[in-house]
């Protein structure tokens, strides 16, 4: 990721912030700090939501994954999540064991479900990604011959990557050519069935997310995404990189 500063032995450190905005309007910024030593890793994001939005409801995001870093692959073991809209607040943690995740706490309490809500199963956490580091791909592999099975404590879902050719990228100081992953997205359970903004992005095309590959880890990590949403693109720039 972006902003590798170098550390001892294999202690690596990353800064690295994102701009977000809804066609030219500036809507939030997304910053994450990466931390790994020796065989253990620890990745802390931020979303704070700004401009427009602002004047709405304030909207922020605190997350965290930690976990083994092994084989030159994140392998997450707790999750953590606190949303904030306005007063409304939410935790959302997430414990994993051997791929899967095998406990989740919502704090507080969901509310009844509607008739139409979609229950996740124990079947659909068997093999999952934390939200963060399904981003993060092995530089020996395929990138965008891959599905990303992803579960953020309430929601399942799969993004499903496809090549899409290659795009000139400048993060920063670096700069260079980003592999194009096209997207698709498909929801699995933990949502309302017929709910206006899934079904939008169920049969939405021009979704992508770009990756390049980070000078220290050698792993590809995204450098811009664009979301096609019911009220605009929503386009996510990486501001440097470790390129």
């Amino acid at each position: 990721m972006p902003f590798a500063l170098k550390g001892e032995a294999a202690d690596y450190h990353y800064d690295t912030a994102y701009s977000v905005s809804l066609g030219i309007l500036p809507i939030a910024r997304l910053t994450f700090r990466t931390e790994v030593k020796d065989d253990r890793y620890e990745i802390s994001g931020r979303f704070r939501s700004s401009g427009l939005v602002d004047v709405v409801r304030e909207i922020s995001a605190d997350s965290s994954v930690s976990g083994l870093f092994a084989g030159n692959r994140f392998q997450p073991e707790r999750y953590r999540l606190d949303y904030r809209s306005g007063s409304k607040k939410s935790r959302y943690t997430i414990t994993y064991a051997d791929g899967a995740a095998v406990e989740t706490k919502v704090e507080p309490p969901p509310k009844a479900r509607p008739i139409s809500w979609v229950p996740v199963t124990d079947a659909n956490l068997k093999s999952v990604l934390d939200p963060i580091g399904a981003l993060l791909i092995p530089g020996d592999a395929d990138v965008c011959s891959r599905t990303l099975p992803i579960y953020d404590g309430e929601s399942r879902m799969d993004l499903v990557l496809s090549p899409g050719g290659t795009a000139p990228f400048k993060a920063g100081k670096a700069s260079g050519d980003a592999v194009v992953c096209s997207v698709r997205y498909v929801p699995i359970a933990g949502y309302k069935k017929g709910r206006k903004d899934i079904e939008y992005l169920k049969s939405v095309e021009g979704m992508e997310i770009w990756f390049a590959k980070t000078a220290t880890l050698k792993l590809y990590a995204p450098v811009y995404a664009k979301i096609p949403t019911r009220y605009g693109t929503v386009h996510v720039s990486a501001e440097a990189f470790d390129g």
